[in-house]
């Protein structure tokens, strides 16, 4: 399953399952990132210090003075992942509201891709989304596939503070910003939802690696009462 295994500098393995970026290639990843975290979990496996999964890559780093690429690769060899093309984790639901305080690209979006602001929220909300991966900022996910007809490059300018909870399009994903951050995605809305609480040690990401994400339109007045 996995295409190729080879090193990545001197403490760490490099995984690649191979060039296209689809739900099919990004669920092997996941199987994998999660066996492992299964066998370090219940100690079967020692000396591996940290997992990155991104949409068809997985990047293990490991310490070398308790292990070395041969014997994490021989792992990663013996591993027998069922595969499952359909397993979702789990499926969550989003609250955005487009109203234009939020929605700060969605009228220049109009402009460029042809259509209604009304068309492109349709096509926003008519689908659901895998999560292929969570990065960049802490915990932001990065949904797919946004329907064609709203696939739209990046901001020629990027943004120095896109707001926390920006919903994010751009190319064939959506995101969410799970903090301020710089950014140049294009923002058709804003949630009150909390994707990514730092306090919670144990579980501080809402959405993870193989989840399914749908979007509902929320009022402006809903939105500021959300968390009340």
């Amino acid at each position: 399953m996995i295409k190729n295994i080879s090193n990545l500098g001197d403490a760490a393995v490099y995984c690649d399952f191979g060039p296209e970026v689809n739900k099919e290639i990004n669920l092997k990843v996941i199987s994998y990132f999660n066996h492992l975290n299964k066998l370090i979990k219940n100690n079967k496996v020692q000396g591996i210090i940290n997992l990155t999964p991104s949409y068809n890559k997985l990047i293990i780093n490991f310490d070398l003075a308790e292990t070395n690429f041969n014997k994490i690769k021989t792992i990663l060899e013996n591993i027998n992942i069922v595969e499952s093309k359909n397993k979702i984790s789990k499926k969550i639901r989003i609250p955005v509201c487009c109203d234009i305080e939020f929605a700060l690209d969605l009228e220049e979006l109009s402009k460029r891709l042809k259509i209604s602001t009304k068309q492109i929220l349709d096509f926003v909300f008519s689908k659901s989304y895998y999560c292929y991966m969570t990065g960049f900022i802490a915990g932001m996910p990065f949904l797919g596939d946004i329907d064609e007809k709203i696939r739209a490059d990046r901001l020629s300018t990027p943004r120095v503070k896109v707001p926390k909870g920006s919903i994010g399009i751009t190319e064939q994903f959506c995101n969410i910003y799970t903090f301020e951050s710089p950014g140049g995605w294009n923002i058709v809305g804003n949630t009150p939802v909390q994707i990514f609480n730092k306090i919670n040690l144990d579980n501080p990401t809402l959405i993870n690696p193989g989840d399914e994400v749908t979007f509902y339109e929320i009022t402006k007045e809903e939105y500021m009462d959300w968390n009340d």
